[in-house]
């Protein structure tokens, strides 16, 4: 068993409240889960209005098909958002 995570900071410059943070939010964690059955939340920076940290986890039989399915959720989230990606930390054991 491999279990692969991801760990993704984003900006998003056009939001001002907890309420629009969240809307965003909710929209990228459905759509990343329905496509893709990984385990996804946000993890920290939750009281700051314009920064998301997602933190995505999946469970494979092999490195490369964790490596696979975590880069294809990265460029999936980097082209359904609008948010900037400042910084991606991934780890698989």
């Amino acid at each position: 068993m491999i279990v692969g995570t991801l760990r993704i900071k984003l900006y998003a410059p056009w939001v001002h409240s907890l309420k629009e943070k969240r809307m965003e939010l909710k929209s990228i964690i459905a759509r990343t889960e329905n496509k893709f059955k990984v385990a996804i939340a946000e993890v920290d920076a939750q009281d700051v209005h314009q920064t998301i940290v997602l933190g995505i986890a999946c469970v494979t039989q092999t490195t490369s098909m964790a490596d696979s399915v975590l880069d294809k959720v990265m460029e999936f989230i980097e082209g359904n958002t609008e948010a900037e990606i400042v910084e991606v930390e991934k780890e698989i054991r």
